[in-house]
């Protein structure tokens, strides 16, 4: 028997082959369109962590800058001190100009020492240690400062290290 194509067979198999070939094209096309996705993708992220990793660097730079002045400053003092020159005095006030520039770079990032105060503020102040007084007028009195407190802004950085007063009855007494 002869091999006889059937008319509407061959126009259905060209119309699958054609409904197969859109379908090729349309997943290429999509294809792309994912490679090119992908790309702007890691180009932006690419961005993105370069622009972060400069944000970092130029926050932290004014801050790296004035350390490395203080860096210079303590070279200065150090090589002062090896080469005997300085007289105890001089030392001294060397010294103390280090601590007041210091302190400037702590002016200049918004940070400052905390007012000394004579009564205990669980707020600004950690106390460290307790003297136990038998005078009433020092409960909750500052004995001593061991740690000078920060402050950036309203907020406290580092709070006040201190001794403090607490009133406790001498032995033997009545509390009538």
């Amino acid at each position: 028997m002869a091999d006889e194509s059937n008319p509407t067979d061959a126009s259905a198999l060209e119309a699958l082959q054609q409904q197969v070939a859109s379908l090729q094209a349309l997943v290429e096309q999509q294809s792309r369109r994912e490679d090119v996705q992908r790309g702007a993708f890691d180009q932006l992220y690419a961005e993105l962590k370069q622009y972060k990793e400069d944000f970092i660097f130029q926050a932290e730079k004014p801050l790296l800058l004035d350390l490395l002045l203080f860096y210079d400053s303590l070279i200065w003092f150090r090589g002062s001190l090896d080469s005997g020159e300085m007289s105890p005095k001089v030392v001294g006030e060397s010294f103390q100009f280090l601590l007041d520039e210091f302190e400037e770079l702590l002016y200049r990032r918004d940070v400052m020492p905390t007012e000394p105060i004579d009564e205990f503020d669980r707020e600004r102040q950690k106390a460290v240690q307790v003297v136990y007084t038998d005078d009433v007028s020092l409960d909750w009195r500052i004995s001593r400062v061991i740690k000078r407190g920060f402050t950036r802004g309203e907020r406290v950085l580092r709070p006040e290290e201190v001794i403090l007063h607490r009133y406790r009855a001498p032995q033997g007494s009545s509390n009538d």
